[in-house]
């Protein structure tokens, strides 16, 4: 039916069945069961500075620092640019896709007194091996400076040092 029935009708009313014998099924390796002596890490580029984005990069890194994991997050472009010294108080950008709902959600937010994304990420750090890199090259393009950064943001670093750290994650991440 609608292109999904894998049988065949023969003519004499039998059905013949052209899908071949599944094998049998194998338990699926994890990989925090992959190496336990060495700690499983996740990357994450952060590109986006809206809110929506950045909250939902906080909220991964968290529960990844949480379950033991090393996390690494590399800033660039507008994520780098969410981490200037206290933009993150006034940021009440959200993705052009759900602008709509962006006030609707901010005053959600508010109500129900969520953590901000900074502060997840400051608790991220806190439960864990949460390490922050800001990107060489944004940071010049922008004529910015360490200094001019949150004190979460742990160094500054380029694609090639990320990338390179990034081949060991379990779990790669572009938001």
């Amino acid at each position: 039916m609608f292109g999904f029935d894998k049988r065949q009708h023969t003519p004499e009313n039998g059905v013949v069945s052209t899908i071949p014998a599944a094998p049998a099924a194998q338990p699926l390796a994890t990989p925090l069961d992959s190496n336990p002596a060495q700690p499983q890490r996740l990357s994450i580029v952060l590109f986006s500075g809206t809110v929506d984005k950045l909250m939902a990069a906080s909220i991964l890194a968290t529960g990844a620092a949480a379950m033991g994991m090393d996390v690494e997050l590399f800033l660039t472009t507008w994520g780098l640019m969410a981490f200037r010294k206290d933009d993150y108080k006034t940021n009440t950008r959200v993705s052009a896709d759900f602008a709509d709902y962006a006030p609707v959600m901010l005053e959600q937010m508010q109500a129900k007194k969520v953590p901000s994304w900074m502060d997840n990420l400051l608790g991220a750090k806190e439960i864990g091996n949460v390490h922050v890199a800001a990107c060489s090259m944004t940071l010049e393009l922008y004529g910015l400076q360490l200094s001019d950064l949150e004190p979460i943001v742990d160094e500054v670093t380029g694609v090639a040092t990320f990338m390179e750290q990034a081949q060991a994650s379990q779990v790669t991440l572009f938001i």
